[in-house]
């Protein structure tokens, strides 16, 4: 199937301002829609192209590559095999899986200046960064991001058309109704338990059954831990991965090296876990230690939590490291009868649509007076020169003192302050409500301040 994927939108910019002095490169965890995006933009905007996939090419391919230095005789050998006819600035030639021939990328610097033709390369964010040994890694490469489908994309592939009247919802600030919040709240724990990834939007689609969503997303789990062992054969890049559901479900302050090597964290152990983030699989989320500044300026590079790209992978994750079975796990959650342990799956599906939202992820604690305890604000963004506190209550409104807290705390630099549950929308004092699917609509608008502030 052939989703519609917002990155489009940023391709055709780049054909339009950059190609002709830059390759896109679409760089993004496996299996997430790379190549499909980049063949079907080609088969649209494009009159001709190419596609050269490393990972599933010929000798006789990889023979004119190593000539590339020759680009005349390059082009005349790639149109006579393929039977492709390139026109000059009409035609684009895509080297998908660049990350397994370096020599091609660092040739990227000399097709570019050769101006005939544009040039898109696609690559999974771990190899790209670790295949980098020996070559000069190009400036004429212009990197957009690729991430799990997002919950407005994920309502198109599955042929709902309620996003528009959402964003009206979220305009209009008034309350849908018991009945009405309840059913979009089953539409959002469906996105949960599938996920962005396009082979398992194809497969709900298909069968709408879980076991078979599940199946391939525990092969794309599979895929990723194949390539954390191709990296680094101690398996420690995997065990920090295996170990984030249950250091969320800990309700940890911060994620924890030594307890997930089962061993004291030495500095070397840092590599694999920045390995583990580079490789886009997880989204980072840092503590900032002061909000009055930029949040960037307070981050703690020492202090942080891990959540998964997409939540429908972490529910997956979650079978293969809990004891819960699928069928049973999938059941609570469309009946929303999740217990209270497993509420970082919504914290989860937040990190996931601030991040497809072009929002860095922070959070923030400190101690409480009088007290060994600590607040806790789940995340925190900003809109212009303002701090936007974010509380995540998986079910009901419940107490939310840390949000109250920080509030007063920040009062001369804190705007609209949320809580993001299953309950309608709403306004309790300061604080903002919103349902779980009106979220995206809460972080486009902050997204929007910070660009028109900067």
């Amino acid at each position: 199937m052939i989703f519609k994927r917002k990155v489009t939108l940023q391709l055709k910019e780049w054909k339009q301002r950059f190609s002709g002095s830059y390759a896109a490169l679409l760089e993004g965890p496996r299996r997430v829609g790379k190549s499909t995006i980049a063949e079907e933009f080609a088969k649209n905007e494009y009159k001709s192209y190419i596609k050269i996939d490393f990972a599933d090419t010929t000798d006789e391919v990889l023979s004119m590559i190593a000539d590339i230095s020759n680009i005349d005789m390059f082009f005349l050998r790639l149109q006579a095999y393929t039977g492709v006819r390139l026109h000059e600035r009409e035609s684009v030639v895509i080297f998908d899986e660049i990350q397994l021939q370096p020599k091609v990328r660092q040739a990227i610097k000399y097709l570019v200046k050769d101006g005939r033709y544009d040039y898109i390369e696609t690559g999974s964010l771990l190899s790209i960064k670790k295949n980098t040994k020996g070559i000069v890694i190009p400036s004429e490469e212009y990197r957009i991001p690729v991430y799990p489908m997002d919950y407005e994309e994920f309502l198109f592939a599955i042929g709902k058309d309620t996003y528009p009247i959402l964003r009206d919802v979220f305009k209009n600030g008034k309350p849908v109704g018991q009945q009405t919040n309840r059913a979009l709240m089953r539409d959002f724990r469906i996105y949960m338990a599938v996920g962005g990834m396009p082979q398992s939007v194809e497969a709900y689609i298909e069968e709408k059954n879980f076991n078979d969503v599940d199946f391939v997303k525990r092969r794309i789990i599979d895929l990723y831990e194949e390539d954390f062992f191709k990296i680094d054969p101690s398996g420690k890049i995997s065990m920090l991965f295996e170990s984030i559901p249950s250091q969320l479900a800990r309700g940890s302050k911060q994620f924890s090296m030594s307890l997930a090597l089962n061993k004291k964290a030495r500095n070397w152990h840092y590599e694999s876990l920045s390995e583990l983030i580079n490789s886009r699989t997880v989204l980072p989320c840092f503590n900032c230690t002061d909000p009055t500044i930029a949040l960037s300026q307070g981050k703690d590079l020492e202090k942080f939590k891990l959540y998964l790209a997409d939540t429908g992978l972490f529910v997956t994750l979650l079978l293969k490291t809990g004891k819960e079975t699928a069928a049973t796990l999938y059941s609570k959650m469309l009946s929303d009868k999740l217990p209270a342990n497993l509420g970082y799956l919504y914290e989860n599906s937040i990190a996931q649509i601030m991040t497809s939202c072009g929002l860095e992820l922070y959070y923030m604690t400190w101690p409480k007076p009088n007290s060994t305890h600590a607040y806790e604000v789940d995340f925190i963004s900003s809109k212009g020169a303002k701090t936007v506190p974010i509380e995540v209550k998986s079910s009901g409104l419940g107490k939310h003192e840390s949000i109250d807290a920080f509030t007063e705390k920040y009062a001369s630099i804190v705007a609209t302050p949320c809580l993001i549950s299953q309950k309608d929308i709403g306004k309790e004092k300061q604080l903002n409500l919103f349902p779980f699917y009106l979220a995206p609509f809460v972080f486009e608008k902050q997204l929007e301040n910070q660009t028109a502030t900067k």
